[in-house]
């Protein structure tokens, strides 16, 4: 059996005579005849009771009729389905983000993104800035998004958007009276720091070393959320995005700005080559790049 030949017995059945039929596809009715003929044989049943006034289903016309129309429904939705994939409409993207970006604007611009393209499967993982780019190199995943670092990983960087750095203390700290500070003038107290490989801590560390001091670490971390709950606690003081202290409205604390100039970041997207990307994961990236999305991140 082939597609066509069932679609022009679902055809012939829906129209009820053969002429008709043959008129609807643009095809012979001797033809028609000719291919229903073939199923018949191929099934060794008939399938059709045909009259002087048209044609109806035999039982097993019925059932072959029911079955028929599942079937090119099925074949329909596989076609429609694949053809996605040419137009980006279908696929999956596997995102490496660092922990600013998925603690800042990236969830809701992921989420507005996969309003408009329900289809297109996202894979997330949190990374530190420096694996991604690396991995990135690897084609290990389609999309990165990290902090501005050095490195030298033969990938393609574009602009995502722009973070500012600052300093949480508990309230009761000594530090508190102060709105904005150079972190140098921190080094003397107890840090909660984030794990090596990320940007923030390149940056502490590269101070300390440049005033030939050491950096006072309490507690290294792996969240920009575990971080506030231990300064929150009183444990120490942390250098991390206003935006993030924002997101986990940390109550018994105070946020001094850093008058650093590392302290405004720029977030930046990876890609090995854009154009070796898929379809999806270019929509994707383009959706990131466009000029409109500051538009939807969220205060």
């Amino acid at each position: 059996m082939d597609l066509v030949s069932l679609r022009l017995f679902v055809r012939v059945i829906e129209e009820g005579t053969i002429s008709q039929a043959a008129v609807r596809e643009h095809i012979a009715a001797a033809a028609i005849s000719r291919r229903i003929a073939e199923l018949e044989s191929q099934l060794g049943t008939a399938l059709l009771r045909r009259t002087n006034k048209g044609v109806s289903p035999t039982q097993a016309g019925l059932e072959l009729l029911y079955r028929a129309r599942s079937l090119l429904n099925s074949v329909q939705d596989i076609k429609q389905h694949i053809q996605g994939y040419s137009q980006g409409e279908q696929g999956h993207v596997h995102i490496l983000a660092n922990i600013s970006a998925i603690t800042q604007n990236l969830p809701f611009l992921l989420s507005d993104f996969i309003s408009k393209h329900p289809s297109i499967h996202l894979k997330i993982e949190e990374k530190n800035s420096l694996n991604i780019v690396y991995e990135i190199e690897k084609s290990q995943a389609d999309i990165g998004i990290y902090t501005d670092l050095p490195h030298d990983a033969n990938i393609e960087s574009s602009f995502f958007c722009e973070d500012t750095l600052g300093l949480l203390v508990p309230k009761q700290h000594s530090l508190s009276k102060y709105d904005y500070l150079y972190f140098e003038e921190c080094l003397g107290f107890e840090q909660i720091i984030l794990r090596s490989g990320t940007q923030i801590n390149y940056q502490i560390t590269k101070v300390a070393m440049a005033a030939n001091r050491s950096v006072n670490i309490r507690a290294e971390v792996d969240s920009y959320e575990a971080m506030c709950l231990l300064v929150n606690a009183g444990m120490g003081i942390g250098v991390l995005p206003h935006q993030s202290t924002r997101t986990f409205h940390i109550p018994n604390t105070h946020f001094i700005h850093l008058k650093d100039d590392w302290s405004k970041r720029h977030l930046l997207l990876a890609v090995r080559r854009k154009n070796e990307l898929s379809a999806s994961a270019k929509l994707l990236l383009n959706f990131l790049q466009g000029d409109d999305k500051n538009t939807k991140n969220k205060p």
